[in-house]
């Protein structure tokens, strides 16, 4: 359906990817994958024809519709929730007017066998024909569904669009995507600003409604559970497998395996023929014989091994102070602003060695009661802190704390002690700040790259109780594994927010879900929570 060939891009003097060719064929669900700085975004954006390559094309048939969902993206004021989302099928309004418009000039004209009446019939039939093939019968009620899918409530659909935040307006972005039904679907991180319950939605939409799909995604699950075929870009070149992102890692591994042993059968080859040649170059009876291998070490083609992500770090947080037994006990806590309830009346007890989630639709109050904790805002209800809980807080916020004047070095060298001091660069490549990175002022980072960096410095502090609001957001899949790993081996108490099943599976054994304005305490995974919530679900429904 769309074909690539011969993609090249460069710039400034270096080549991001050279030659890459591949087709994208109808319902095909493309995971996208790589290092970060790969070309994986740079390619979604080729595809997208909102960026030229230096040489190379994209082509596709005429009437193909490709929609496109950037990182981050701008949404017009001035309309409703509703009727923002309702665009999506301005199209077809604009259609039917057409439609209307070329019926009237046939009533009008008598020439009834002219070429130019024949042809106005023609255009109009061809147009009916596309116009009645789409069912938009129903379309409020797939505006509505779509809202309500991605979070949104029935209230929020007649309120205006600049009420929301930048996450929510990336929602009705998806909304407008979904229900154009484009025939190419590319999606940059579409989870990001998403809660569980909206992922499963998506998942559920993208598996039975959509058409063809290119993903990139660092939440492995949703990766796994959408897509049949992995794209990885790595070094300048594409691999492309037909099979979902957990089974590519498995082939990736064998491969690797095959380069290096190929490779190391040709390195020993080429020191061999040299040695050939040395000892033999200045001898009479030799000379066709090193003429012929210096001619064949010249065009050989030098293979090479696909780079291995060393970033396989074994993070270990330093040991956690003893707090006491229950660092965390709430009795009847609430939080109101106005006359709006945020929730109310939430018990529960944290006990030393805890880790739990915080899970449930954004707005239901997961930040909220965690800025309780914190003691950044007031509430109702008693909150006690333990003795001896020395917290480390990590919110999205946490990236403007840091010191602008310092580089990302002097940033970790400030706060490591003990072994992790003669491991500091091994860390830093682990959060994708390797080399030249490290060298970086901080006041020059992105919002990803300071969020990057805050979680690191909040790595190495000695405490007893870590919470983490989202802390996975600006992590790629191979960073995010050494963050869990990390704490899981955590000796303190663990609060997380977080929307990626993949990273609170296996770490987690207690889930706070928040919802309805109340917080409710299950004492199981994240997986075993989700089983019950949709078992639940569908003895409603039924």
């Amino acid at each position: 359906m769309i074909s690539v060939d011969g993609l090249t891009v460069e710039f400034g003097g270096s080549t991001l990817f050279s030659d890459i060719s591949f087709v994208i064929n109808e319902k095909d669900r493309i995971a996208l994958m790589g290092k970060n700085g790969a070309g994986k975004s740079t390619l979604l954006k080729i595809l997208a024809g909102v960026r030229q390559p230096s040489r190379g094309k994209v082509s596709a048939p005429k009437d193909t519709v490709i929609a496109y969902l950037p990182q981050h993206l701008m949404t017009e004021d001035g309309r409703t929730v509703f009727e923002e989302t309702a665009q999506a099928f301005a199209h077809l309004h604009e259609m039917e007017a057409e439609i209307d418009k070329l019926n009237k000039e046939l009533e009008t004209r008598t020439d009834y066998e002219s070429d130019s009446y024949m042809e106005l019939i023609e255009k109009v039939s061809a147009l009916s024909e596309k116009f009645y093939t789409i069912d938009a019968t129903n379309y409020e009620e797939d505006v509505e569904k779509a809202l309500l899918g991605l979070g949104f409530v029935r209230e929020d659909f007649t309120r205006p669009t600049s009420d929301f935040s930048g996450g929510w307006r990336m929602r009705i972005e998806l909304a407008k995507l979904l229900l154009q039904k484009p025939d190419v679907l590319l999606l940059d991180e579409p989870t990001n600003h998403l809660d569980i319950e909206s992922i499963q939605w998506l998942e559920d939409f993208l598996i039975n409604s959509a058409k063809a799909v290119i993903v990139i995604s660092h939440d492995r699950k949703f990766v796994d559970n959408i897509t049949t075929r992995t794209i990885e870009v790595t070094m300048g070149r594409i691999y492309d497998y037909k099979v979902n992102y957990s089974k590519y890692l498995e082939l990736r591994k064998e491969r690797r395996v095959q380069q290096q042993k190929a490779f190391d059968e040709q390195q020993k080859f080429i020191a061999e023929t040299k040695e050939f040649i040395e000892r033999f170059k200045g001898t009479y009876s030799k000379t066709l014989q090193v003429q012929s291998r210096v001619k064949m070490l010249e065009k050989l083609e030098i293979l090479e091994v696909d780079e291995e992500d060393t970033s396989a770090l074994r993070l270990k947080f330093p040991p956690s102070p003893r707090s006491g037994t229950y660092p965390v006990v709430m009795d009847r806590v609430g939080k109101t602003y106005g006359d709006h309830v945020v929730f109310k009346n939430a018990s529960l007890t944290i006990e030393r060695g805890d880790k739990v989630a915080f899970v449930g639709k954004n707005g239901e109050g997961k930040s909220t009661l965690v800025r309780c904790i914190m003691k950044e805002i007031e509430h109702e209800g008693e909150l006690t802190v333990g003795h001896n809980v020395q917290i480390g807080y990590f919110a999205q916020n946490q990236a403007s704390l840091l010191d602008e004047s310092l580089t990302v070095f002097q940033t970790i060298d400030d706060v490591a002690i003990g072994d992790i001091r003669n491991k500091i660069r091994d860390l830093l490549g682990a959060f994708m700040f390797g080399g030249e990175e490290s060298t970086k002022k901080v006041k020059v980072l992105s919002g990803g790259e300071r969020t990057r960096l805050a979680m690191i410095k909040l790595l190495l502090e000695p405490v007893n109780l870590l919470i983490l609001d989202e802390p996975t957001n600006h992590l790629d899949l191979k960073t995010k594994d050494i963050l869990k790993q990390a704490l899981v081996d955590f000796d303190g108490t663990l609060i997380v927010v977080s929307h990626d099943r993949d990273f609170l599976d296996g770490l987690v054994t207690k889930v706070y879900e928040f919802g309805n304005k109340q917080v409710k305490e299950h004492l199981s995974g994240i997986y075993e929570f989700l089983e019950k919530k949709k078992m639940d679900w569908d003895a409603i429904d039924s």
